[in-house]
């Protein structure tokens, strides 16, 4: 009978250290909005960024962009106005989303980049000495499911289960995201000066539990936009 009861004591321990592990899990994973993934490029080719250059890809820093290219020895300090070119976006003819969803979503992400950017540096519509170009695409985006995505963020059991997901999977649950690439020239000779692809999904943060569809694709362009100005000042500062 003790044999059993300790049996059942170490039993319950056990149990009490898995929902301790998630509890703590879902707290951590829970503060973020987004939570990168590896770029997927078909057949190792970027859309928006030249395949020379796409080649030349390799993984970000901690933080930053999934995959990116700097071209050496550039002189970034001298670079203190943007222009930055409409946003695209590109797809296969099986890409989900409608003409008309894409052209919000475009429109949204020049407009954060832009607000951005324009908190920095001066933006202009004309190329000239000491003009960066930056160029951005959206080469995927998926939706959320709304309800369901509610559901398995905020009813607990539910919430333990879309843990478990996560832990299994490396997702959340029913949540959208977008992959973009960005490439930045000079804005005269059109040299590449370096370019990025980076892949977002959302995160299991409780606020975003109730957003609307695309309310994942849109905090990873929110994303997109604090990194190139981070990244953009970090460069003018020497750092790589």
């Amino acid at each position: 009978m003790h044999t059993m009861s300790r049996n059942i004591g170490e039993g319950r321990g056990r149990i009490g250290r898995v929902l301790a592990g998630l509890a703590v899990a879902v707290v951590v994973a829970g503060c973020s909005a987004t939570q990168q993934e590896a770029p997927q490029l078909a057949g190792g080719n970027c859309a928006l960024i030249p395949q020379s250059t796409c080649a030349q890809l390799t993984p970000g820093p901690s933080g930053g962009a999934g995959v990116r290219y700097i071209a050496p020895n550039v002189p970034w300090a001298q670079y203190n106005k943007i222009l930055l070119n409409p946003v695209t976006a590109w797809g296969s003819e099986k890409t989900k989303v409608s003409g008309a969803d894409l052209q919000e979503l475009t429109n949204y992400l020049y407009n954060v980049v832009a607000k951005k950017l324009g908190e920095k540096y001066q933006l202009v519509d004309q190329p000239g000495p000491g003009v960066l170009r930056l160029q951005f695409a959206i080469t995927d985006a998926e939706t959320a499911t709304p309800a369901l995505r509610s559901v398995s963020m905020i009813v607990p059991q539910a919430r333990v289960l879309a843990t478990l997901k996560y832990a299994a999977t490396g997702t959340y649950p029913f949540v959208g995201g977008a992959q973009g690439e960005l490439l930045a020239t000079d804005s005269v000779t059109g040299n590449v000066l370096a370019a990025a692809v980076d892949r977002r999904v959302g995160g299991g943060s409780m606020s975003t539990a109730a957003q609307w569809q695309w309310g994942d694709a849109e905090n990873a362009m929110n994303k997109w936009a604090d990194l190139c100005v981070t990244r953009l000042q970090d460069l003018q500062a020497g750092k790589s």
